[in-house]
């Protein structure tokens, strides 16, 4: 059975990364309604509130939690408000900032049994409603004695806040980091995912739930509902096409590649595919020279600990998708475990590179080169390695090998 693996929650997008002043607060409007369920139900059909069949592989919820849902709605239980935001090029259609799970069981309830991108809801494990048990929608339209309930679901208010007008993305995504503090954090990639559909960022969605080297390294044995394997891909490409325009910036420098890889799609696909590929080759190896439990992680001077670190992943993933690298690296195994080791435990700024400011120019820089030099002395051979200069990111010949 797979064992899923705990991420360290450092170098990830984070407030820090927003830049808002007081006046985009003032010119966002605001405003909350009680649409119904059957009002909610009409609007995702019709398309109106952005929510892809594709979010359904990222379910965060159980059959059993989706029908206690319902059965809140059908018994007119209260539950938390949904929010969402208008979309600028588009009047009266909405991306959704917070209530996807729910939405999406909402959804799924009503979904017909064919012909339906969405997969139908059975009622499973109602402790109130134990005779809609085993149930859907269809189902219940044929039983006269149902009928009060399904008026009830129908004409349930669901309290549902939508903001139009806001200044701009940092707003939303302001919004959304304050309504996830305090609660289950989810990624921003989610919201990145509705405010930037393409093809480059359809491809990163597909190439992370079909990888199985990806699976493995995050000990995935279903899509993240969290996205992070999104986040992954979109941060390998980030680091191999636009290391050098890395300003610290976490999120933007994410959007810029999302953006930049949507629009030239036609001319970059066989660039990417093939680069796709290599990521997952450097995967493998990485896991094949340190272990897979040890791999991507930290070493404390006593052993691997264990947790997934975003920041050594950057690192083995830049070099190792080099096939040149990988070639090199063959029958040097402990070695480069050892001078990985080594360098834990002897250089501080190094190891300090994964644990604090990890988004910093001078952190990144710090692990990139002080990595690919020791690579490059190992192995004996020149290695591009990103290096600070002048205060920025630049990519050039290692000193070593």
């Amino acid at each position: 059975m797979i064992q899923k693996r705990l991420f360290d929650e450092i170098g990830v997008e984070n407030e820090d990364d927003l830049s808002q002043k007081l006046e985009s607060f003032e010119q966002a409007v605001v405003w909350g309604t009680d649409w119904t369920t059957e009002t909610i139900m009409n609007q995702l059909i019709k398309g109106n509130i952005d929510l892809q069949p594709k979010f359904q592989r990222r379910d965060a919820w159980s059959v059993i939690a989706k029908s206690r849902f319902i059965e809140s709605l059908l018994l007119g239980l209260p539950i938390p408000q949904i929010i969402l935001a208008e979309k600028k090029e588009s009047k009266g259609k909405y991306i959704v900032i917070d209530g996807k799970q729910r939405l999406l069981t909402i959804r799924g309830f009503f979904a017909k049994q064919e012909n339906d991108s969405f997969k139908q809801l059975k009622l499973t494990g109602l402790t109130i409603l134990k005779d809609l048990n085993g149930k859907t929608y269809s189902d219940l339209l044929c039983y006269p004695n149902f009928n009060q309930l399904i008026n009830q679901l129908q004409n349930q208010p669901i309290r549902t806040t939508v903001i139009k007008n806001w200044p701009n993305e940092s707003f939303l995504f302001t919004v959304f980091l304050r309504l996830n503090t305090g609660s289950i954090k989810l990624s921003p990639q989610e919201l990145r995912q509705a405010l930037h559909p393409g093809n480059f960022i359809d491809f990163a969605d597909d190439f992370s739930i079909n990888s199985n080297a990806i699976k493995q390294m995050l000990g995935l044995d279903s899509p993240d509902y969290r996205m992070r394997d999104v986040e992954i891909v979109i941060r390998h490409f980030t680091n191999i096409y636009f290391l050098e325009e890395f300003d610290g910036n976490l999120k933007n420098a994410f959007d810029e590649t999302v953006f930049k890889l949507n629009r030239d799609w036609i001319t970059e696909e066989n660039r990417i595919k093939t680069d796709a590929i290599q990521f997952e080759e450097s995967i493998k190896a990485t896991i094949e020279i340190f272990g897979e439990k040890e791999a991507f992680s930290k070493w404390n001077g006593i052993s691997f600990q264990g947790n997934f670190n975003r920041a050594i992943f950057d690192i083995m993933c830049y070099y190792f998708s080099n096939q040149q690298i990988r070639n090199a690296s063959f029958g040097k195994n402990q070695q480069i475990v050892a001078e990985f080791k080594k360098l834990c435990e002897v250089d501080y700024d190094f190891i300090s590179s994964f644990e604090h400011t990890t988004k910093s120019i001078q952190n990144t820089a710090k692990r990139f080169n002080t990595w690919g030099e020791k690579l490059a002395e190992i192995l004996g051979i020149k290695i591009l390695v990103p290096t600070l200069v002048n205060n920025r990111l630049k990519i050039i010949e290692s000193k070593n090998g």
